[in-house]
């Protein structure tokens, strides 16, 4: 079974730090030949696109939302299986479930979703991020 579970998350004051993970099992082909994606839904707002980290053939390219650039760091240990979100100078505009999500092709994962123009049809159970003093 294909699966991404996240954890990580919590209750940080503005101006803190967190670090998510997201442990992949199930794929089909390695972990390093799929892109991976954060994305992140705040309570009454729609899903919203975080960072990207391509693959292998991508050269492990990184992306990022213009609200997150240079406090947010994606990477990934593809010996682990395992897709980070290094979260710094937090706001409470971060706010939010954060989910990772990848694209299987196909073959492999559910019903496609999008989130903007970018299409994925798996994606984990969420960890919550609440940013307050």
């Amino acid at each position: 079974e294909v699966q991404l579970v996240e954890s990580g998350g919590g209750l940080v004051q503005p101006g803190g730090s967190l670090r998510l993970s997201c442990a992949a099992s199930g794929f089909t082909f390695g972990f390093e030949t799929y892109a991976m994606s954060w994305v992140r839904q705040a309570p009454g707002k729609e899903l919203e696109w975080v960072s990207n980290i391509n693959s292998a053939a991508g050269a492990f390219d990184t992306f990022y939302t213009d609200s997150v650039k240079g406090r947010f760091t994606i990477s990934r240990d593809n010996a682990k299986n395992t897709l980070y979100l290094q979260m710094n100078s937090l706001k409470s505009e971060d706010t939010a479930v954060y989910y990772c999500a990848v694209d299987l092709g196909s073959q492999e994962g559910g019903p496609y979703f999008y989130v903007g123009q970018r299409r994925y049809n798996l994606r984990g159970q969420g960890t919550q991020v609440t940013v307050s003093s």
